[in-house]
């Protein structure tokens, strides 16, 4: 009593064995994962699959993580993507059904599928999960924990009823082990796999694996069911024999000798600079039979080949667009890559070359100078300027940057104009890309920049030629010769905004041109005036003027000169007339009338019978993208008040102010409706009314939107002046506009130059991947340009380009040309063997076609085919070419055996596939399929085995 009444002796320990383990916690969450996946229960869909399905189908994967304790593992879920189809026995599937993997490993229409989940390929099942170590943790190795997963998958798979088979990945992953289990109604597969270096002697043919076969189901009948074979043996050629170099050997003599795939200035080259295709696998087939046959290649009923492609060829075209791409992120000025002296030198060359050629073209300013002499002389005056230049402080090589120049700006030999290749579909691609006309300057400088960068000096010679261009421009505007290759008018807002820039400055030469032609006519004009004033006794010209003074005091028309730039300058006064005498209207009569062009459709002035005039105007002010946004920006902080409002709309009516000027100067006397009429006809309404006398007159008035109060157009029209388009303010103030642009091209970084000049590059690199695939043909390949290009029109739009988009589209192109450049070579192979054979072109052409586009294809007629026929002789040049580096190497010929070169080498792999159905594990089992995978190579040998067994009883 006294012990039981002992505190010490009621306290005891409880132990709660109701809470879950982390192994049974593991085992859950593999079912739930099971379950969320619907992979519960019978499988389901065709019990026979297709011939090839597994190659030509789609297979689909599902992942998740998963943890054992605080171990990572990854689950997913494999399987072949099929239509839904209903089979009329699918409702009622009976229970004691195989699953689904049992069936496929017996299914004879699937073996050794290319490119395949090892599983796959060794199984020939279609669905399967796996489980695998995570990420960054150890592989599995100990045996117990090996057992202890495989135990754990088993239970999962027997309480969730699910009959998809489950592998564990074990072992390093580099070796691809896997252990795993598929349970049905009554029976279970197990999978188990051996995996060695070396081909144990005993087991190195066929009796051998055919014992462990037979010992590993360990079936007691007699006599033992037939075991069919499936034999595949592979044959690698990894030296090509009599093919050309992938890239023509360059041509030293010429100026740009001395590099591989070296092209003109204009073009971008294509093709690998190595072979892209690696060896060739020959594949041999001896299916399902039962007793051994002979094992002759040539003698194989079916053949197969596929293709191992270089992994990354270096190729051309996308060497030079990587290579220029990358300039977009160098941050150097031109000054800090030419370095500060140079670049002051070529100030200095600047204000040389201007002098030299000053004199050279004296006579500019009356006699024409045609195309042939310009260029001759800014070439003889740069020549002359350069020999003062050390070689070693230029970049660029003169002979280099001489024939860039002349291929930049071809006024010595317009009939060498440039032209590229263009597909019909692709002609308006440059509008997609906002890029630049194929034949254009802008175009023609980004080839040109891609070409120097990559093989003649990189950044600085990209910065050295950049400073010439800009030298050669300013020459150009200062000297009034048009820029070659760019077409006239305002600046094309769908191009990109180097080429707007371009435009512009030719569209300034232009005006300017013009301007100094008006000058010429209107002083030879006067100075003829002047001699018949003389002969006369009249009074000087330049007395008798009085427009120009009375409009703007002390200011003569020779007093305006190019410094001032501010008046606008017509070709010629024409059209100025004295207005006849009209009655009741003398001070009219007083007026003469000036710049005019041609009366406008018969119509008359409202307020006289006087002919209404169209007017000289000036033409409105050209602008690019840049400056049309920023003046956005300028018109958009004015605001919403009224004051900003009525300043916004004064800005903006500019254009209309300097034509409603020149038209009250061509129409004397007219009023706000006689330019309404010309200017905006369905602003002025006309409508026939009846009148007392039942006559029907015509009657014209404004429109209402003209008649709201305050309306911009008639504040213009009371303040608008009688001012010829010559007097007037210019809208378009070339000289400015000209050096606002030579300054934007004179202070470019190379990267922002690149930049620029991007969307013209990748324009010339898709132009040039459609050209190469025309040669081809490749249907692929043309569907994935076409989808290159519209991707190309999204990421070259915005003002702001995605660098790692753009980088990715890159490696799009050279992917494209990595695969016609495979093309061409497989092409170029089988054509040398091909000999006259012009009866099998066709299937040939087709059987290349299809080694690109298949993971394998099937050679039909074997080795008696015509593709069969060149394989063996592609072989047989191999197989003699290697046994004469032997002899060659040897000290003495060998002696005695036979002389014959064999076609084929020792087969590279062999695999060998074993399977039946017997009853196991004991005689009056369910006769269940077997199956074993063996892998025979110089350094592996892998034996994948597929047991089942019958469970119903044991």
């Amino acid at each position: 009593m006294a012990a039981d009444s002992d505190p010490e002796s009621e306290v005891f320990e409880i132990t709660d064995f109701t809470t879950a383990s982390e192994w049974e916690r593991f085992v859950s969450r593999v079912e739930e994962v099971l379950n969320d996946w619907k992979l519960i229960g019978n499988s389901a869909g065709r019990s026979t699959l297709g011939k090839g399905i597994y190659t030509s189908g789609t297979w689909g994967e599902k992942n998740q993580d998963i943890s054992f304790a605080d171990f990572k593992f990854n689950i997913t879920h494999y399987f072949l993507k099929q239509e839904s189809e209903k089979d009329d026995g699918q409702d009622m599937l009976e229970e004691d059904t195989f699953p689904l993997a049992m069936q496929d490993l017996l299914c004879m229409n699937n073996d050794f599928p290319p490119r395949a989940h090892c599983l796959v390929r060794w199984y020939g099942i279609r669905e399967f999960v796996v489980i695998s170590p995570g990420t960054n943790c150890e592989a599995i190795i100990s045996e117990s924990k090996c057992n202890l997963l495989l135990s754990s998958i088993s239970i999962s798979l027997a309480n969730s009823g699910c009959q998809v088979p489950m592998f564990v990945q074990i072992q390093q992953k580099w070796r691809r082990m896997y252990a795993g289990e598929c349970q049905g109604p009554g029976v279970r597969t197990d999978f188990e796999m051996v995996h060695l270096r070396k081909v144990p002697s005993q087991y190195n043919h066929l009796s051998g694996l055919l014992d462990i076969f037979k010992s590993k189901i360990g079936c007691s009948l007699s006599p033992l069911p037939p075991v069919i074979i499936a034999i595949r043996f592979t044959y690698i050629l990894q030296d090509w024999q009599q093919h050309s170099w992938p890239q023509q050997p360059p041509d030293f003599d010429t100026l740009l000798g001395g590099e591989v795939g070296a092209v003109e200035f204009g073009k971008l080259p294509f093709g690998a600079c190595e072979e892209p295709i690696s060896p060739l696998c020959h594949g041999t087939f001896y299916k399902h039979f039962v007793i051994v046959v002979d094992l002759d290649p040539l003698q194989a009923p079916h053949w197969s080949v596929r293709v191992r492609t270089a992994e990354n060829p270096q190729c051309l075209l996308g060497d030079f667009l990587t290579e220029f791409f990358k300039l977009c992120c160098r941050k150097e000025s031109t000054e800090e890559i030419l370095g500060r002296g140079l670049a002051e030198e070529e100030g200095k060359e600047n204000s040389d070359i201007s002098s030299a050629l000053s004199k050279l073209t004296e006579p500019a300013a009356t006699v024409p100078i045609s195309r042939l002499s310009v260029s001759s002389m800014v070439h003889s005056a740069r020549k002359h300027i350069r020999r003062r230049r050390h070689i070693d402080d230029s970049p660029l090589n003169t002979d280099i940057l001489n024939s860039v120049l002349l291929f930049l700006f071809p006024d010595a030999a317009v009939e060498k104009l440039f032209a590229h290749w263009s597909p019909c579909f692709l002609q308006n691609l440059y509008l997609q890309l906002k890029s630049a006309p194929s034949d254009s300057l802008t175009y023609r400088l980004a080839l040109c920049m891609c070409v120097v960068n990559y093989s003649y000096g990189g950044l600085r010679a990209v910065a050295h030629l950049w400073q010439e261009f800009v030298l050669e421009l300013r020459y150009r505007w200062e000297n009034n010769y048009l820029i070659y290759g760019l077409a006239g008018g305002p600046p094309d807002l769908r191009c990109c905004l180097l080429h707007q820039k371009l435009q512009m400055l030719n569209c300034c030469i232009e005006r300017k041109r013009a301007r100094d032609e008006a000058r010429k006519v209107l002083e030879g004009s006067k100075e003829s005036e002047r001699r018949s004033s003389s002969h006369q006794g009249a009074r000087p010209a330049q007395e008798s003027s009085t427009s120009t003074k009375e409009v703007y005091p002390g200011k003569s028309w020779d007093s305006w000169s190019d410094s001032e730039d501010e008046f606008f300058e017509c070709l010629s006064d024409q059209g100025d007339t004295e207005v006849p005498h009209a009655e009741g209207n003398e001070d009219r009569s007083k007026k003469k009338a000036e710049g005019r062009l041609h009366p406008y459709n018969n119509m008359t002035l409202l307020n006289s019978t006087e002919p209404l005039y169209v007017p000289v105007t000036q033409e409105p002010a050209p602008m690019t993208e840049d400056l049309l946004e920023e003046q956005s920006e300028v018109l958009a902080k004015l605001g919403t008040s009224a004051e900003g409002t009525h300043l916004r709309a004064r800005m903006q009516s500019a254009c209309l102010l300097s034509d409603m000027e020149s038209f009250k100067a061509a129409n004397p006397g007219c009023v706000l409706e006689d330019f309404v009429r010309w200017y905006s006809p369905r602003d002025y309404v006309v409508e026939e009314v009846v009148d007392e006398m039942d006559n029907k007159v015509v009657k014209g008035e404004l429109s209402a939107r003209m008649k709201i109060p305050g309306n911009m157009w008639v504040e213009a029209w009371e303040t608008a002046r009688v001012t010829p388009a010559r007097r007037q303010r210019r809208l378009f103030d070339d000289t400015k506009e000209a050096e606002k642009v030579l300054h934007y091209l004179a202070v470019q970084k190379p990267a922002d130059l690149t930049c620029g000049l991007l969307p013209c590059i990748l324009h010339a690199g898709i132009l040039k991947l459609k050209e190469e695939e025309l040669k081809e043909d490749i249907p692929s390949v043309k569907k994935t340009i076409q989808q290159a290009s519209s991707q190309a029109s999204k990421l070259l739009h915005p003002p702001n380009h995605d660098y790692k988009k753009l980088e990715d589209f890159i490696n799009q192109l050279m992917a494209i040309e990595t695969v016609i450049t495979r093309a061409r070579s497989l092409k170029a192979k089988f054509a040398l063997c091909e000999g006259e054979k012009e009866d099998d072109r066709e299937e040939l052409e087709k059987f290349v076609s299809s080694l690109l586009e298949e993971p394998e294809v099937v050679v039909n007629g074997a080795g008696q085919g015509p593709a069969g026929s060149i394989i063996r002789r592609l072989f047989v040049n191999a197989q003699k070419a290697s046994l004469l580096e032997e002899d060659t190497g040897r000290d003495r010929k060998p002696t005695g055996g036979s002389n014959k070169t064999p076609d084929f080498p020792p087969p590279a792999g062999r695999e060998i596939l074993l399977r039946t159905c017997v009853p196991r594990p004991a005689p009056y089992s369910k006769a269940l399929p077997q199956r074993l995978f063996c892998v025979l190579m110089r350094e592996e040998f892998r034996l994948a085995g597929a047991f089942s067994s019958d469970t119903s009883f044991f």
